[in-house]
């Protein structure tokens, strides 16, 4: 078969924990699309410490086609690391983020590249509508943007999401200059600065399996991301030191006034204590939490640990899309 030529490489790194079901439809609909692109291309699963049969269903992939990559972890180290570890060893032109469950569609990629001809930069995925997302994840999610885009002094796109794209420029400042431990990749992504872009999508159902995000671990994720961005919490000490200061002077106005004994201020003065204790134990745990990030990025442990790979240390020949057999 004749060879074409391809000066650009297009590496989609794609984070996968317990997708077994969805892996399959997955690579048949993305290779469908990168194959039409004018773009040579790189598939780079991470298996994200899975229990389930992904590995062995990456395996199977890695050696039926060697433009398919795979990085496993030792364990789950989470969503956000396996994206940095797929764009600390991709090596495209442009590099995209996208999930396994087809809940990012594939299709997309050709806008994407598309923008990358263009001569964009940065390319923000905005969810236009997510199928899968009910009423609470929907409100929760707006209150959230609302909240850090009120607190915080950068402005991140409402409904932007783990699905982007970078070109190698940008991936470079990502790749070496964040990489805190508790991070925010998404909104990394739209602070960096360089030409930007944003593409609408909508979020398809998932096509099997259900969400990894339980409530408690999005509002884990909400907290982390509000200290990270924002130093606004801090500040809320000297905020209720004035109310209480205020709340104080009217009651001891009030106390003048009306000349209450001390039988009648009893229950005034216990409700005083009682809320400027609780506003104290506030300000000292918001404290001991931004405590805790600079804790744990003082540790400096890894953000993850590569267990094995598949077809990345010999790697395919650029400039083709018909794979080469590893030598």
């Amino acid at each position: 078969m004749e060879e074409t030529e391809y000066e650009k490489l297009l590496s989609v790194v794609v984070s996968v924990y317990n997708e077994e079901q969805a892996l399959p439809e997955f690579y048949r609909e993305a290779s469908k699309v990168l194959k039409g692109l004018k773009w040579d291309y790189e598939l780079i699963f991470v298996n994200d410490g899975s229990q389930d049969g992904s590995g062995k269903i990456l395996d199977e992939l890695s050696q039926e086609d060697l433009r398919v990559k795979v990085i496993s972890f030792s364990r789950n180290f989470g969503h956000e690391a396996a994206m940095i570890a797929g764009l600390d060893y991709s090596q495209g032109d442009g590099i995209v983020c996208m999930d396994a469950d087809l809940q990012h569609p594939p299709e997309c990629l050709r806008a994407i590249a598309a923008c990358f001809d263009e001569g964009y930069q940065v390319i923000n995925m905005v969810r236009t509508k997510n199928e899968d997302a009910g009423l609470i994840k929907n409100v929760t999610s707006a209150a959230f943007y609302r909240l850090i885009n009120a607190i915080s002094d950068v402005h991140f796109e409402p409904n932007a999401s783990d699905f982007f794209a970078v070109d190698k420029q940008a991936a470079n400042v990502l790749r070496t200059s964040c990489r805190e431990k508790v991070r925010f990749l998404r909104g990394y992504v739209q602070i960096i600065g360089f030409r930007k872009t944003t593409l609408p999508y909508e979020a398809k159902a998932r096509v099997a399996g259900k969400s990894k995000y339980s409530l408690k671990k999005l509002f884990a994720f909400s907290v982390n991301t509000i200290l990270c961005f924002s130093n606004m919490p801090l500040k809320l000490g000297i905020y209720a030191g004035m109310f209480s200061a205020l709340l104080g002077l009217a009651v001891m106005l009030y106390t003048l006034f009306t000349r209450a004994g001390a039988p009648s201020g009893y229950a005034t003065i216990v409700v005083l204590l009682c809320f400027m204790f609780a506003m104290l134990f506030v300000v000292v745990g918001i404290i001991g939490e931004y405590i805790a990030i600079l804790f744990t990025e003082l540790k400096d442990r890894p953000v993850y640990l590569v267990a094995n790979t598949r077809n990345l240390k010999e790697g395919l020949e650029k400039g083709t899309k018909e794979p080469k057999q590893l030598k």
